[in-house]
């Protein structure tokens, strides 16, 4: 197993699949953890290209008590794994919050970035602001809050229903559950980040090919949300799985890793 070390000796998981001196690197999702990416790892990984994904602080085999849970550390987590690798180019994938944060890392890392898949991200904001009409309301957010602090496995298990409009099946639901209760509920906080962020310039001014795909029935991430991310960004464009929830990488699995390997073709 292999981890890197963080704050004060505190580490990250992560699993490295091939060689090179380039990368597909998966970042997860709020609460999740890099075994989410199964249904997709084995496609890219097939294609001939070098695979990695770690575990966000707090979460999966990651430990879980750091102090900083905030969607920059997260980030900060992700470039250094880049930075321990030596990896030269690599392409970004973030599922949902992971979203958010390979934004970050994408702006982090400048022309290391060769492109940027987001998955139903929840970029560039997650809440309303006075001009951003998208997303949710803060009263919303803190409701949830308030309902995972009440009884934190109940409100995982309606996350987890409420994950896909297409059915997976009650043993794949189970498992997705039992991955966000290996979380610590410290890592709320990063949920409860989602509030102010705004990434509207970070993204505006991203130099590589960003592509923000979404489900059409996603009830987590408000679908005008990745599709306002090709209003910002002349290298942007979206596309949409019909009848998909808020996982079209596990609900619709071939036709979404077909889309990210002519993405990661795309951009060399």
């Amino acid at each position: 197993m292999a981890y890197l070390e963080r704050d004060a000796g505190k580490r990250i998981y992560f699993e490295d699949y091939g060689a090179g001196d380039s990368a597909v690197v998966l970042v997860h999702g709020w609460g999740a953890s890099l075994r989410t990416w199964d249904f997709n790892l084995n496609a890219i990984r097939v294609a001939g290209h070098r695979v990695v994904l770690l575990d966000h602080r707090g979460c999966g085999s990651s430990d879980k008590d750091f102090s900083d849970f905030s969607v920059e550390a997260i980030a900060g987590d992700v470039t250094a794994m880049v930075d321990h690798l030596n990896l030269s180019k690599v392409i970004l994938n973030g599922w949902s919050l992971g979203g958010s944060v390979v934004v970050q890392v994408a702006h982090d890392l400048g022309a290391r970035c060769a492109g940027v898949f987001l998955t139903c991200g929840a970029t560039p904001a997650y809440l309303k602001k006075s001009d951003y009409p998208h997303g949710g309301e803060e009263e919303a957010l803190a409701a949830t809050m308030e309902a995972m602090e009440g009884n934190r496995a109940e409100f995982l298990w309606g996350l987890t229903q409420g994950v896909a409009a297409k059915p997976l099946g009650d043993q794949t639901l189970h498992w997705i559950w039992q991955i966000f209760m290996e979380g610590s509920p410290a890592a709320g906080a990063s949920l409860a980040a989602l509030g102010p962020l705004d990434q509207r310039s970070i993204l505006a001014n991203l130099n590589c090919p960003i592509l923000s795909c979404l489900g059409t029935e996603d009830v987590v991430v408000d679908p005008d949300i990745p599709r306002s991310v090709a209003n910002l960004n002349a290298n942007a464009r979206t596309h949409e799985f019909e009848g998909c929830g808020h996982a079209p990488h596990m609900e619709d699995a071939a036709a979404y890793n077909k889309l990210l390997l002519e993405f990661i073709s795309e951009c060399g």
